[in-house]
């Protein structure tokens, strides 16, 4: 079943590194990358490359100087050596983890997921998008309630900009995934959607505002004049 992409997420989330060993074990075959089994984590990169190893399709066991347990032992059907140790770095997209790539020390896979994950929580939080995506009456809830001081409760507000007939709207407690909600506000995202429902928020308000604030929106601005934002829904010509 294929996972509708979430049109506000830009570049990968939800990073990890991993350490690989990188075998040889036959002239004909390509080399393989695997993890160390957990038992010689503890090994360094020196006491790891160039020595001799067993491996499965899981895991890699130095054999060269090391006490291999038999029950390990008798797991691995493959014999190799290992010619380089890598820390690959790995990221979500669309749901999926996704092999980014590789670097030779853990400190360079660090600084690459550091410049990649916008770690100051500022990138890309504020967007810009055409009214095209929300009905008519969605555009005078906002107005309406950027008229209003009154507390809403409802995780976000509307504000006005002036000299301007775009509508900005403010959203609080973000992103909207049940993790987060339920460490912040104590209720899931499907909660707080039916609560936006059941408000008489539009519900192609309710739409765009969830989409944004998953992929960790705080500012999105509607103006007639923006432009559309390929794979969300439209509702004006």
């Amino acid at each position: 079943m294929n996972i509708p992409i979430n049109p506000f997420i830009r570049g990968y989330h939800g990073f990890h590194i991993q350490r690989v060993a990188v075998i040889s074990y036959d002239d004909h075959c390509p080399v393989t990358y695997l993890p160390l089994h957990l038992s010689q984590n503890h090994l360094t990169d020196k006491q790891v490359t160039y020595r001799r190893c067993i491996f499965t399709d899981s895991f890699v066991l130095i054999t060269e100087g090391q006490d291999i347990a038999p029950e390990l032992d008798a797991l691995c059907g493959g014999a190799g050596t290992i010619q380089a140790v890598l820390y690959s770095i790995h990221g979500e997209d669309n749901g999926a983890s996704i092999h980014i790539g590789d670097t030779y020390t853990m400190e360079s896979a660090r600084e690459v997921v550091h410049r990649l994950s916008f770690e100051t929580g500022h990138y890309s939080r504020c967007w810009e998008i055409s009214t095209a995506h929300v009905t008519e009456d969605a555009i005078r809830y906002l107005w309406e309630m950027a008229d209003t001081e009154k507390p809403t409760g409802l995780l976000f507000v509307a504000f006005h900009i002036p000299c301007c007939p775009a509508i900005g709207v403010k959203l609080i407690a973000t992103p909207w995934t049940t993790a987060n909600l339920l460490h912040v506000e104590g209720i899931t995202a499907e909660q707080l959607r039916q609560e936006h429902l059941d408000n008489d928020v539009p519900a192609t308000l309710v739409e765009v505002l969830h989409q944004a604030a998953d992929a960790d929106v705080r500012i999105l601005l509607l103006d007639a004049d923006a432009p559309t934002l390929d794979g969300l829904a439209l509702y004006q010509a």
